[in-house]
């Protein structure tokens, strides 16, 4: 199971976007259905808010099975907020902080980010970090 964040799904439904052809690349190379969560879909939409369809276009994406809504249970909310507090000096996203409590929840391993700073400071149970997907492009 791959978690997939906002970046990428901004990127792959906005044709505009700097990001899309990777990310459309490294979406077609993975497993569906992508995890993701409400907190994930909300940023999105608010981000797409521009873009003609592309909130129907996403919404169809987890109707469609492409990607799968993870329940944030009653304990997800001081383990979210215990982690906001752990990362505040980074400006840990509400977003971010449910993807983790879903990798520590569910003993998932990957997330599909485009956001290395953030996802490559945050730390899981036992110091454990998430693999970044697509893999950080090589200099030149």
């Amino acid at each position: 199971m791959i978690l997939v964040d906002t970046g990428p799904l901004v990127a792959i439904f906005n044709a505009r976007d700097e990001r899309h052809d990777a990310c459309i690349e490294t979406i077609a190379a993975l497993r569906p259905p992508l995890r993701t969560c409400w907190p994930v879909i909300t940023e999105t939409a608010y981000m797409l808010g521009g873009v003609p369809g592309a909130i129907t276009r996403l919404l169809a994406g987890v109707e469609d099975g492409a990607f799968e809504l993870s329940q944030l249970d009653d304990a997800a909310v001081p383990w979210i907020s215990a982690f906001m507090q752990k990362y505040e000096s980074i400006n840990a996203q509400l977003a971010d902080a449910s993807l983790c409590y879903l990798a520590e929840r569910e003993d998932i391993r990957t997330i599909f980010t485009l956001d290395r700073r953030d996802f490559g400071v945050y730390r899981l149970k036992g110091n454990r970090k998430l693999k970044i997907i697509p893999e950080a492009p090589h200099p030149s």
